[in-house]
Protein backbone atom coordinates (compact mmCIF):
# COMPACT_ATOMS: atom_id res chain seq x y z
CA UNK A 1 0.00 0.00 0.00
CA UNK A 2 3.05 2.29 1.17
CA UNK A 3 4.22 1.73 -2.13
CA UNK A 4 1.06 2.78 -4.33
CA UNK A 5 0.76 6.07 -2.22
CA UNK A 6 4.15 6.75 -3.41
CA UNK A 7 4.23 6.18 -7.11
CA UNK A 8 0.86 8.12 -6.68
CA UNK A 9 2.55 11.14 -5.69
CA UNK A 10 5.53 10.48 -8.10
CA UNK A 11 2.74 10.81 -10.87
CA UNK A 12 1.56 14.02 -9.55
CA UNK A 13 4.33 15.58 -9.28
CA UNK A 14 5.30 14.83 -12.58
CA UNK A 15 2.08 17.12 -13.51
CA UNK A 16 4.21 19.93 -12.57
CA UNK A 17 7.11 19.19 -15.30
CA UNK A 18 5.68 20.67 -18.24
CA UNK A 19 6.76 24.04 -16.07
CA UNK A 20 10.18 23.54 -15.53
CA UNK A 21 10.19 22.31 -20.13
CA UNK A 22 8.49 25.95 -20.63
CA UNK A 23 10.62 27.50 -18.24
CA UNK A 24 13.89 26.05 -20.06
CA UNK A 25 12.35 27.21 -23.61
CA UNK A 26 11.58 30.48 -22.76
CA UNK A 27 15.04 31.02 -20.30
CA UNK A 28 12.86 32.11 -17.48
CA UNK A 29 15.00 32.13 -14.26
CA UNK A 30 12.77 29.44 -12.56
CA UNK A 31 14.57 26.83 -14.82
CA UNK A 32 17.69 27.04 -11.90
CA UNK A 33 14.83 27.27 -8.73
CA UNK A 34 12.40 24.66 -10.04
CA UNK A 35 15.04 21.40 -10.16
CA UNK A 36 15.30 22.59 -6.22
CA UNK A 37 11.61 22.16 -5.10
CA UNK A 38 11.44 19.34 -7.39
CA UNK A 39 13.83 17.19 -6.00
CA UNK A 40 12.84 18.62 -2.09
CA UNK A 41 9.35 17.15 -2.79
CA UNK A 42 10.71 13.83 -4.24
CA UNK A 43 12.79 13.60 -0.88
CA UNK A 44 9.63 14.15 1.18
CA UNK A 45 7.47 10.99 -0.81
CA UNK A 46 10.67 9.10 0.05
CA UNK A 47 10.92 10.08 3.56
CA UNK A 48 14.43 10.97 3.00
CA UNK A 49 16.25 13.45 5.89
CA UNK A 50 19.24 15.53 4.68
CA UNK A 51 21.56 16.93 7.26
CA UNK A 52 23.70 19.58 5.99
CA UNK A 53 27.18 19.94 6.85
CA UNK A 54 28.84 23.29 5.70
CA UNK A 55 27.64 24.89 2.81
CA UNK A 56 28.19 25.29 -0.81
CA UNK A 57 29.63 28.49 -1.78
CA UNK A 58 27.60 31.14 -2.94
CA UNK A 59 30.15 33.83 -4.52
CA UNK A 60 33.49 31.98 -5.72
CA UNK A 61 32.78 31.42 -9.36
CA UNK A 62 33.36 29.72 -11.39
CA UNK A 63 32.52 26.95 -9.39
CA UNK A 64 33.34 22.91 -9.44
CA UNK A 65 31.98 20.59 -6.65
CA UNK A 66 33.78 17.38 -6.85
CA UNK A 67 31.69 14.53 -5.04
CA UNK A 68 31.37 10.98 -4.03
CA UNK A 69 29.03 9.06 -5.72
CA UNK A 70 26.77 6.56 -4.00
CA UNK A 71 23.59 6.09 -5.78
CA UNK A 72 21.09 7.35 -7.86
CA UNK A 73 20.10 8.80 -4.92
CA UNK A 74 22.61 10.97 -5.17
CA UNK A 75 21.18 13.34 -7.75
CA UNK A 76 18.32 13.99 -5.28
CA UNK A 77 20.19 14.59 -2.42
CA UNK A 78 22.71 17.07 -3.86
CA UNK A 79 19.60 18.18 -6.04
CA UNK A 80 17.94 19.47 -3.21
CA UNK A 81 20.81 21.61 -1.87
CA UNK A 82 20.54 24.57 -4.36
CA UNK A 83 20.54 25.16 -8.38
CA UNK A 84 23.40 23.27 -10.34
CA UNK A 85 23.92 21.34 -12.86
CA UNK A 86 25.27 17.34 -12.95
CA UNK A 87 27.73 15.92 -15.21
CA UNK A 88 26.15 12.29 -16.32
CA UNK A 89 27.48 9.68 -18.63
CA UNK A 90 25.58 9.26 -21.61
CA UNK A 91 23.49 6.15 -21.30
CA UNK A 92 21.08 8.11 -18.68
CA UNK A 93 19.77 10.48 -21.73
CA UNK A 94 18.79 7.28 -23.02
CA UNK A 95 16.85 5.66 -20.13
CA UNK A 96 13.22 5.92 -20.14
CA UNK A 97 12.02 8.78 -17.34
CA UNK A 98 15.37 9.45 -15.70
CA UNK A 99 16.50 10.71 -19.00
CA UNK A 100 13.80 13.26 -19.67
CA UNK A 101 14.48 14.35 -15.61
CA UNK A 102 18.39 14.50 -16.67
CA UNK A 103 17.80 17.22 -19.28
CA UNK A 104 15.27 18.96 -17.27
CA UNK A 105 18.07 19.28 -14.57
CA UNK A 106 20.34 20.59 -18.07
CA UNK A 107 22.62 18.25 -17.34
CA UNK A 108 26.21 17.84 -19.14
CA UNK A 109 26.12 14.33 -20.71
CA UNK A 110 29.68 12.41 -21.60
CA UNK A 111 30.28 9.74 -23.11
CA UNK A 112 33.11 7.52 -21.69
CA UNK A 113 33.60 5.12 -24.44
CA UNK A 114 35.10 8.32 -26.48
CA UNK A 115 38.01 9.67 -25.66
CA UNK A 116 38.09 12.30 -27.98
CA UNK A 117 34.92 13.58 -26.35
CA UNK A 118 36.57 14.94 -23.73
CA UNK A 119 37.53 18.15 -25.02
CA UNK A 120 33.95 18.67 -26.41
CA UNK A 121 32.92 17.77 -22.81
CA UNK A 122 34.78 20.25 -21.10
CA UNK A 123 33.95 23.27 -23.58
CA UNK A 124 29.98 22.74 -22.32
CA UNK A 125 31.60 22.33 -18.78
CA UNK A 126 33.06 25.57 -19.43
CA UNK A 127 30.31 27.44 -20.44
CA UNK A 128 28.22 26.14 -17.93
CA UNK A 129 30.65 27.32 -15.13
CA UNK A 130 31.28 30.64 -17.19
CA UNK A 131 27.85 31.74 -16.99
CA UNK A 132 27.66 31.56 -13.29
CA UNK A 133 26.31 27.95 -12.60
CA UNK A 134 27.65 25.52 -10.43
CA UNK A 135 28.67 22.14 -11.90
CA UNK A 136 28.94 18.48 -9.90
CA UNK A 137 31.42 15.82 -10.96
CA UNK A 138 30.63 12.74 -9.25
CA UNK A 139 35.21 12.56 -8.84
CA UNK A 140 35.11 8.53 -9.14
CA UNK A 141 33.11 8.51 -12.47
CA UNK A 142 30.62 5.47 -11.45
CA UNK A 143 28.71 4.43 -7.64
CA UNK A 144 30.61 2.55 -5.08
CA UNK A 145 28.66 0.90 -2.62
CA UNK A 146 28.55 3.62 -0.22
CA UNK A 147 31.43 2.60 2.49
CA UNK A 148 33.91 4.09 0.93
CA UNK A 149 35.21 6.49 -1.38
CA UNK A 150 37.03 4.69 -5.06
CA UNK A 151 39.68 6.72 -7.03
CA UNK A 152 39.45 9.77 -8.44
CA UNK A 153 39.57 10.42 -12.28
CA UNK A 154 41.17 13.25 -13.06
CA UNK A 155 40.15 14.60 -16.87
CA UNK A 156 37.05 16.13 -16.19
CA UNK A 157 38.43 18.82 -14.15
CA UNK A 158 40.25 20.20 -17.34
CA UNK A 159 36.12 21.71 -17.72
CA UNK A 160 37.15 24.27 -14.95
CA UNK A 161 40.68 24.74 -16.90
CA UNK A 162 38.92 25.66 -20.08
CA UNK A 163 36.66 28.36 -17.69
CA UNK A 164 39.08 29.79 -16.37
CA UNK A 165 40.55 30.90 -19.86
CA UNK A 166 37.73 33.42 -19.45
CA UNK A 167 37.58 34.39 -16.42
CA UNK A 168 41.00 34.45 -14.76
CA UNK A 169 40.40 32.09 -11.94
CA UNK A 170 38.61 28.95 -10.59
CA UNK A 171 37.06 26.99 -7.41
CA UNK A 172 36.95 23.17 -6.51
CA UNK A 173 34.73 22.27 -3.70
CA UNK A 174 34.68 19.03 -2.24
CA UNK A 175 31.53 17.56 -1.19
CA UNK A 176 30.61 14.53 0.71
CA UNK A 177 27.37 12.16 0.47
CA UNK A 178 26.82 9.45 3.47
CA UNK A 179 24.40 7.38 3.42
CA UNK A 180 23.99 6.73 7.66
CA UNK A 181 20.54 6.10 9.07
CA UNK A 182 17.76 3.55 7.98
CA UNK A 183 14.60 4.28 10.09
CA UNK A 184 16.94 6.37 12.68
CA UNK A 185 19.24 3.64 13.54
CA UNK A 186 22.73 3.80 12.26
CA UNK A 187 23.07 1.50 8.81
CA UNK A 188 26.53 -0.30 9.09
CA UNK A 189 28.48 -1.81 6.58
CA UNK A 190 25.63 -4.41 5.82
CA UNK A 191 23.23 -2.19 5.41
CA UNK A 192 24.20 0.59 3.13
CA UNK A 193 23.18 -1.27 0.24
CA UNK A 194 19.83 -0.12 0.91
CA UNK A 195 20.71 3.47 -0.31
CA UNK A 196 23.81 2.15 -2.55
CA UNK A 197 22.67 1.84 -6.02
CA UNK A 198 26.04 0.03 -8.12
CA UNK A 199 27.96 -2.35 -9.73
CA UNK A 200 25.10 -4.66 -11.45
CA UNK A 201 22.29 -3.90 -9.23
CA UNK A 202 19.40 -3.34 -11.04
CA UNK A 203 17.40 -0.08 -11.02
CA UNK A 204 13.83 -0.53 -11.15
CA UNK A 205 14.13 -3.43 -7.98
CA UNK A 206 16.20 -0.77 -6.32
CA UNK A 207 14.09 2.13 -7.05
CA UNK A 208 10.78 -0.07 -5.85
CA UNK A 209 12.88 -0.98 -2.30
CA UNK A 210 13.39 2.40 -1.85
CA UNK A 211 9.72 3.46 -2.27
CA UNK A 212 8.72 0.59 -0.19
CA UNK A 213 11.12 1.41 2.80
CA UNK A 214 12.34 4.73 3.01
CA UNK A 215 12.91 6.05 6.05
CA UNK A 216 16.46 6.87 5.04
CA UNK A 217 18.95 9.62 6.46
CA UNK A 218 21.70 11.26 4.83
CA UNK A 219 24.40 13.93 5.59
CA UNK A 220 25.71 16.20 2.99
CA UNK A 221 29.09 17.95 3.67
CA UNK A 222 30.23 20.56 1.96
CA UNK A 223 34.22 20.77 2.38
CA UNK A 224 36.48 24.17 2.19
CA UNK A 225 36.84 25.69 -1.04
CA UNK A 226 39.98 25.77 -2.79
CA UNK A 227 40.96 28.33 -5.49
CA UNK A 228 42.88 26.65 -8.34
CA UNK A 229 45.42 28.33 -10.59
CA UNK A 230 45.69 27.83 -14.35
CA UNK A 231 48.95 26.19 -14.20
CA UNK A 232 48.15 23.56 -10.98
CA UNK A 233 48.68 20.16 -12.08
CA UNK A 234 45.05 18.49 -13.13
CA UNK A 235 45.78 14.78 -11.12
CA UNK A 236 46.97 16.30 -8.15
CA UNK A 237 44.48 18.81 -7.79
CA UNK A 238 42.10 15.61 -8.33
CA UNK A 239 43.94 13.93 -5.58
CA UNK A 240 43.71 16.48 -3.30
CA UNK A 241 40.12 16.87 -3.29
CA UNK A 242 40.01 12.97 -3.21
CA UNK A 243 41.54 13.07 -0.01
CA UNK A 244 39.17 15.96 1.48
CA UNK A 245 36.29 13.77 0.25
CA UNK A 246 37.52 10.98 2.06
CA UNK A 247 37.67 12.62 5.20
CA UNK A 248 34.41 14.39 5.24
CA UNK A 249 33.04 10.62 4.23
CA UNK A 250 34.41 8.58 6.42
CA UNK A 251 33.62 10.89 9.36
CA UNK A 252 30.47 11.51 8.29
CA UNK A 253 29.67 7.54 8.40
CA UNK A 254 31.40 6.79 11.55
CA UNK A 255 28.95 9.36 13.32
CA UNK A 256 31.69 11.95 14.18
CA UNK A 257 30.36 15.25 12.51
CA UNK A 258 31.78 17.11 15.33
CA UNK A 259 35.44 16.48 13.80
CA UNK A 260 34.15 18.23 10.93
CA UNK A 261 34.20 21.61 11.90
CA UNK A 262 38.12 22.47 10.45
CA UNK A 263 37.01 20.60 7.29
CA UNK A 264 33.73 22.52 6.47
CA UNK A 265 32.85 25.61 4.77
CA UNK A 266 30.89 27.78 6.45
CA UNK A 267 28.43 30.27 5.14
CA UNK A 268 29.61 33.14 4.16
CA UNK A 269 33.56 32.09 4.69
CA UNK A 270 36.29 33.45 3.03
CA UNK A 271 39.39 32.94 2.71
Amino acid sequence: MLVAIRLFLFLVLMLALPVQWLALKLRWPLMRKFPVWFHRMVLRILNIRVKILGAPSAADRPLLFVSNHNSWLDIVVLGSTGPLVFIAKSEIARWPLFGTFARLQRSIFVDRAKRHGTGQVNESIAKTLSGGDPVVLFGEGTSSDGNRVLPFRSALLGGLRDAMEENGRGFLQPVSIAYCKFHGIPMGRQHREIAAWYGDTDLVPHLLRVLREGAIDVTVAFGKVMEVAHEDDRKLLSRNVESAVRRLTSLSLAGRPELLDDSVCLAGERR
